[in-house]
């Protein structure tokens, strides 16, 4: 497990003084009511106070080849993009050297399509995990899969960053070692998900100190209080409908004011992208209420 105390100093060279820039945004396809209709979601997110939105490519696919519509029905909700994560039906078996190219050729698409909208990386998942697992030669495949798209990207003018998410084939800390040191840092950036990394047993707060600004976006959920630090033990993935794991900012499970002080420190200008997988208690328009709420009352965020 890695400690606070032993990344500080290591994070040190990174600090630099000046007033952060946080960008605040949030994923808009939370179960529980905004998991079918991205306008709808789009619309609310606004109406609570939200001027940035992320999404899945699901969600746009019908309009892959009209960016410029998209643009200006956001433009008239009065929200931007923040990015268009991967997702079906694109190829997303970054494991399997059979399907690279195919990996590689609909994630290049991806890219123009995010450009076209005006953003500037694209965070992606690298698949489901199987029952397996993930093995060395999995690893070695999907760094240099991505090593090769993030190059191609970058000549799109999109940075590519890869996202942390438990119950992918991307998920624990050795996974994440591996890729952060077997794929080029100009090229690649990663999407630290504070309630994924909870999940699989590491404090967030180091990792962000440990990974400093290669991280490009924060995904801000919490977790139940007894997570807090790193879950314990991995568990299988629940009906987060009727159990959820993800919880709105505040509630306990990550030290949000350790993050806080590091990205201050650090002077990180970046992405803080509010996100809840499934909000069954509360409509999800309430729950994106809480955490902005939170942001602007504890972070002091003006969003």
């Amino acid at each position: 497990m890695w400690s606070r105390r032993a990344l500080i100093g290591a994070a040190a060279p990174l600090l630099a003084v000046g007033k952060p820039e946080y960008k605040v945004g949030i994923t808009n396809n939370t179960r529980g009511g905004w998991e079918k209709d991205f306008w709808l979601a789009t619309r609310e997110s606004h109406e609570v106070g939200y001027r940035h939105v992320e999404t899945f490519f699901s969600f746009l696919q019908e309009f892959a080849d009209k960016p410029e519509e998209v643009k200006r029905r956001l433009a008239q909700i009065g929200v931007g993009i923040i990015t268009v994560s991967n997702s079906g039906p694109m190829e997303v078996s970054f494991h399997d050297r059979s399907k690279q190219a195919k990996v590689i050729e609909d994630h290049v698409k991806l890219a123009k399509f995010i450009r076209a909208l005006g953003g500037n990386h694209m965070k992606i998942n690298l698949g489901p995990r199987r029952a397996t697992g993930t093995t060395a030669e999995d690893l070695k495949v999907m760094a240099g899969t991505v090593d090769k798209l993030g190059k191609k990207t970058a000549a799109e003018g999109i940075r590519l960053a890869i996202h942390a998410h438990m119950w992918n084939q991307f998920e624990n800390r050795s996974e994440i070692d591996y890729m952060m040191s077997h794929t080029d840092a100009a090229d690649v950036a990663f999407v630290l998900d504070t309630g994924h990394i909870t999940l699989a047993g590491m404090d967030p707060v180091a990792l962000a100190f440990k990974l400093g600004n290669r991280v490009i976006e924060y995904h801000l959920k919490d977790t139940k209080p007894e997570f807090y630090g790193g879950a314990k033990k991995r568990m299988d993935r629940p009906d987060m409908m009727v159990d959820p794991v993800f919880l709105p900012l505040g509630a306990g499970g990550v030290d949000f004011d350790g993050l806080k002080k590091h990205l201050d420190r650090l002077d990180w200008k970046g992405w803080l992208t509010v996100e809840l997988d499934t909000s069954p208690m509360r409509p999800p328009k309430e729950s994106a209420a809480i955490s902005l709420r939170y942001l602007r009352d504890t972070w002091k965020v003006n969003a």
